[in-house]
């Protein structure tokens, strides 16, 4: 088959299979494929972003499947190009993400010749995508589809004017919950957590009414878009009052948690571990069960939810907590805590909020503010990376206003050729936060660190003097620099993209977590 008739049959593929939406990378190989999306383009068939950074465009992808729920696929040249996508291919795996990889590849009879731009593609994404023909694909996972073409390559007459986009339906799991409803219903006594990770839309409904109807204390992350919702169940300061007073059980809905207390439940067999989640993954390395699934299908498989009840009186001394992390950020208010903390009260206000990992995740869980709902939060919580966030958030919201996202300074670094598509999607009322403490800071709260020679911290935490407003002028953002509280009587979003850099008093950060650790849990 020649190089046009190959690219006629993958886009009719990929129509009838229900991938309307495509972010290419060009090149040579890929020359006849992208003139036949083109045509599809043309006919209105199919969607079509372009990047020149094969990386950024696997992210970008990502987050277009998490906003439609339906596969995006990125078209790469040859060569390194391909292995570009492994990060995003990886994080789309561990999400359950219908991210397709659609690459072009130079005849078979090239590979292991040391050609240009000649390097083993089938299989370079190892387990973490789906090898298969789009015909046996399950659409809950990624998917590789390698196809060899010739560099030349004549146009026919096809424009796809007859074509039309077929229905995405993923298979769903069968579902087997007795184990699991057994387990609701015994050991009380011991005491019984709700973790809500990320949760997808559709399932968040059925999740709130769960968690009222079981009654137990809650962690309800950002993610989980029931944060604010579950606050009257809410157990704040979780990790240190979890750790010093484990429960005897723990069921974890959706997405694995951000929070140190599930890392510490490996040392912790003593405590009963359920799983329900998208990807049917347990996120713990020691004993604990699962089971595989829409949250809302297993909830509704379970049947009536018997009232469980506070046993341990967690939430008994929750609100005397939540003071006191409140006196804690009125004493320091430029500290990041405290400026995340008001930071939030305008984030919350936007139609959408990115959230990066490491600090931002985990700050926002723990000081943001709990009066207004949030309902609409993503992150990338599938293998915790810093990568790819720029480009993740403007692919989920690049088609609505007022979109937010908060990161961290390394994190911004990591991802700085994804803005390059700010002037193809909504920028109205965006704003990129990065809370530039000056290097990795996270690891700055690490216990082992207090051992480990200067020079060693030094690799640990990367720190820099990197001054982020070259970064707004290079993608045309506005920026605004706020280094107090005062400052943000300055913020005003607008056309253009707005680069909030946050600048912590860091005298004043490391007193709030001197002050912090010193409040008994």
């Amino acid at each position: 088959m020649n190089s046009w008739n190959a690219a006629v049959e993958v886009v009719k593929n990929c129509l009838k299979a229900g991938i309307g939406e495509f972010v290419v990378c060009a090149g040579a190989r890929n020359a006849a494929l992208l003139e036949a999306l083109a045509r599809a383009e043309a006919a209105g068939q199919v969607r079509v972003w372009r990047h020149f950074e094969e990386r950024c465009a696997g992210f970008f992808a990502l987050g277009r499947t998490m906003e439609t729920a339906r596969p995006c696929a990125v078209i790469t040249t040859s060569g390194t190009a391909v292995a570009e996508l492994l990060p995003a291919m990886v994080e789309a795996h561990y999400q359950a993400r219908p991210l397709v990889a659609l690459t072009a590849d130079r005849p078979a009879g090239f590979r292991g010749t040391g050609a240009p731009q000649t390097i083993v593609q089938p299989g370079i994404f190892g387990d973490h995508a789906w090898q298969g023909s789009l015909q046996d694909w399950d659409g809950r996972q990624p998917l590789h589809l390698n196809v060899e073409f010739d560099e030349a390559f004549e146009a026919g007459e096809e424009n796809f004017s007859g074509d039309v986009l077929g229905e995405f339906e993923p298979e769903k799991e069968k579902l087997n919950v007795a184990a699991l409803a057994r387990w609701l219903r015994e050991g009380h006594s011991k005491g019984m957590v709700v973790i809500v990770g990320g949760l997808e839309p559709d399932e968040r409904e059925e999740v709130f009414h769960f968690c009222q109807d079981l009654g137990v204390p809650v962690i309800a992350e950002a993610t989980s878009g029931l944060r604010e919702a579950l606050q009257s169940l809410a157990i704040h300061d979780a990790d240190r009052v979890l750790k010093s007073r484990p429960p005897g059980k723990i069921l974890r809905l959706g997405e694995v948690p951000s929070g140190r207390f599930w890392r510490d439940l490996e040392e912790l067999p003593q405590v009963s571990v359920w799983s329900a989640c998208r990807n049917g993954l347990p996120g713990l390395a020691r004993e604990s069960w699962v089971v595989r699934g829409a949250l809302d299908r297993i909830i509704q498989a379970l049947g009536p939810i018997e009232f469980a009840d506070d046993a341990l009186d967690y939430l008994a001394s929750a609100g005397s907590r939540a003071v006191k992390i409140d006196e804690l950020l009125e004493i320091y208010p430029d500290s990041e805590p405290a400026l995340l903390r008001t930071l939030s009260h305008y984030a919350s206000i936007g139609s959408g909020l990115f959230l990066g990992n490491s600090m931002p995740i985990r700050e926002w869980n723990l000081f943001a503010q709990w009066l207004r709902p949030v309902p609409s939060v993503r992150a990338n919580r599938g293998v915790n990376g810093i990568d790819g966030q720029v480009s993740t958030w403007l692919g989920w919201s690049a088609e609505v206003s007022d979109a937010w996202a908060i990161i961290g300074d390394l994190t911004a670094l990591y991802d700085l050729a994804g803005p390059f598509v700010l002037d193809q999607i909504n920028g109205q009322g965006r704003v990129l936060v990065v809370i530039n403490n000056q290097g990795g800071k996270i690891f700055e709260r690490l216990p082992r660190l207090q051992s480990m020679s200067p020079r060693a911290v030094e690799w640990m935490t990367n720190p820099h003097s990197v001054d982020l407003s070259g970064l707004a002028t290079l993608w045309k953002m506005n920026h605004l620099q706020v280094r107090t509280v005062d400052d943000f009587d300055q913020l005003e979003s607008g056309e253009n993209t707005l680069l909030l850099e946050i600048l912590p008093d860091a005298t004043q950060t490391a007193a709030f977590w001197a002050a912090w650790d010193r409040i008994k849990p």
